[in-house]
């Protein structure tokens, strides 16, 4: 089986993670798999959800986007439409949930950090983008914060990471690009963290129904992506911050 991008079943789209993108965010990352590139800012604010209130808790969220011509035909703002589809508020919700779970929110304090994920270009995978570019974003705000003293303790609690796979033709592949991915019997998007823990799984049977075999198959491989992920990840963020 060959897929579109001549790539073997269990390998990547080149990723790409380029910090300090634009000038006034607390972290802002511009994230490339392939040819899905978004731009991911990560915001300080000193207030939290009227839920957390006087909690001594903070908080971590996300809202994401694509832009006018981010496909192949010109995707309409969400802004002039009143109201954000169901598939963005779902994506926006996964990307918060499994952001949240690098960051210990008493030690964040009363304050909320916001992940704006903008697509810029699509091409599969923008959910993951989103969360694996996020996570180097917060960490660059958190590390600000540390910096300019308004936190005292490093509220990070591991790192985070995230791809899809998927079954494409009867196999199992990994980092789905769009070609595959409107085609793909199964589709799967698969969050862990760096102690190996899975955060997140989404399933789909698109076409055809899946087995447990290929279940295992797909996990396995997501797995050794996104440790490939983590590591490049801890790669980047070693490197000095130029803005």
């Amino acid at each position: 089986m060959i897929r579109p991008s001549n790539r073997q079943p269990n390998e990547m789209r080149s990723v790409k993670i380029t910090r300090g993108y634009t000038r006034y965010a607390e972290g802002s990352v511009f994230v490339e798999f392939g040819n899905t590139r978004i731009l991911c800012n990560a915001t300080v604010e000193n207030r939290v959800p009227h839920f957390l209130r006087n909690s001594k808790r903070g908080w971590v969220t996300a809202e994401y986007g694509l832009l006018p011509r981010s496909t192949s035909e010109r995707t309409m703002r969400e802004a002039s439409r009143g109201k954000q589809t169901g598939r963005t508020l779902e994506i926006q919700r996964l990307i918060g949930r499994s952001l949240r779970a690098a960051v210990n929110m008493k030690m964040l304090g009363e304050k909320t950090i916001t992940v704006d994920c903008d697509v810029i270009q699509a091409d599969g995978g923008t959910r993951t983008a989103s969360i694996t570019g996020g996570y180097v974003a917060i960490v660059d705000a958190v590390n600000r914060m540390l910096q300019e003293e308004v936190i005292t303790n490093n509220p990070i609690l591991c790192a985070v990471a995230s791809v899809s796979v998927g079954i494409y033709k009867g196999i199992a592949v990994t980092d789905l690009d769009y070609a595959e991915d409107s085609q793909a019997d199964t589709d799967m998007n698969i969050v862990m963290d760096s102690t190996g823990r899975f955060i997140e799984i989404q399933g789909t049977a698109e076409k055809e129904p899946f087995s447990k075999i290929q279940v295992d198959t797909m996990l396995s491989q997501a797995e050794a992506a996104c440790q490939k992920l983590l590591e490049y990840q801890q790669k980047v963020l070693q490197q000095p911050l130029v803005i």
